[in-house]
């Protein structure tokens, strides 16, 4: 199980840095905040364009699509009935909660398990472009009309336009389409800034935990449980059911379905949250509780798909 115990080891040892940086003071009160908006504005889409840009998308168009795109509809649709009917949470809480509970950690966990659990890192590029391309803009689109409130018809439209996360992967899939890439003096920057993407999510949320009340409890609680539950569990069971019986699929792609669907919950659901000022507890408990009950969930599944 190295790919497993690597991804959570790199993790955790940049959040505990952050943890350590918030206890010692050392960049202030406003340091969350702070390196959310960089990784958000600047180094997450000088990431995803890059990322984007350079996908084998024959490799995107799978079946094991179909299965990422039926198990986390699945999920989100769950925490929005329950939290939105039920509970009357607020559209962006809820919108929040929905991402907790289905948008994996595909990039700094999801790429070393898929190499080293999987054997191939191709089989994480459904998962993560279905989140940049699909996901990420349905949410902001959302979380900008809840947040801003009701708009005219042109700003409705201008709003992608608004999220430079929406833009960068248009960007890229622009470049990708059309096989031409930016001269080198043009590339070096953007790959320079998009390095610090993952650290910068990484500090920030590490940085959040000190002070922080005990994972899953106060008023998120029921939200928090809810969306680890469906992350832990019910996300890789549904990939599961439907790679197997629904399609049949051969038994490499039905173990590489679970494994990528038993991923945490992304650090960047906590960026988002940080950005737009809602569900922030929400979005750090479930990604600390997703995180730790994804080690055993993951390497069960390894070992029963094995």
């Amino acid at each position: 199980m190295p790919g497993v115990l690597t991804g959570f080891t790199v993790i955790a040892a940049v959040i505990g840095v952050g943890y350590l940086l918030g206890r010692l003071g050392v960049l202030g009160r406003e340091a969350t905040v702070v390196l959310s908006r960089v990784a958000f504005f600047v180094a997450t889409p000088a990431l995803l364009f890059g990322t984007v840009a350079r996908a084998d998308l024959r490799t995107v168009v799978s079946s094991a699509l179909v299965v990422t795109v039926v198990a986390t509809t699945v999920v989100a649709a769950v925490f929005v009935l329950v939290a939105r009917l039920v509970w009357r949470r607020p559209a962006a809480e809820t919108t929040i909660g929905a991402l907790a509970s289905s948008y994996v950690n595909a990039a700094n966990i999801g790429i070393p398990v898929a190499v080293y659990v999987l054997g191939d890192a191709s089989f994480i590029a459904p998962v993560l472009m279905f989140q940049l391309v699909v996901m990420a803009p349905i949410a902001f689109a959302v979380l900008d009309t809840a947040t801003r409130g009701r708009r005219s018809l042109a700003g409705a439209v201008a709003q992608p336009l608004a999220n430079p996360i929406t833009v960068a992967c248009v960007l890229g899939l622009a470049v990708n389409l059309t096989g031409w890439f930016p001269p080198e003096p043009v590339l070096r920057p953007v790959e320079l800034v998009a390095a610090m993407a993952v650290p910068a999510a990484l500090l920030a949320y590490g940085l959040s935990l000190h002070g922080a009340p005990r994972p899953g409890s106060g008023d998120t609680r029921r939200d928090v449980w809810l969306a680890v539950a469906l992350k832990a569990v019910v996300q890789p069971a549904v990939a599961y059911l439907v790679a197997r019986f629904a399609l049949g699929l051969p038994d490499p792609v039905v173990l590489a379905c679970t494994v990528t669907a038993a991923l945490p919950t992304a650090q960047n659901v906590f960026v988002h949250a940080v950005r737009y000022d809602r569900g922030v507890v929400l979005a750090r408990d479930a990604v600390l509780l997703s995180t730790v009950a994804a080690v055993p969930v993951l390497i069960g599944v390894a070992v029963l798909g094995s």
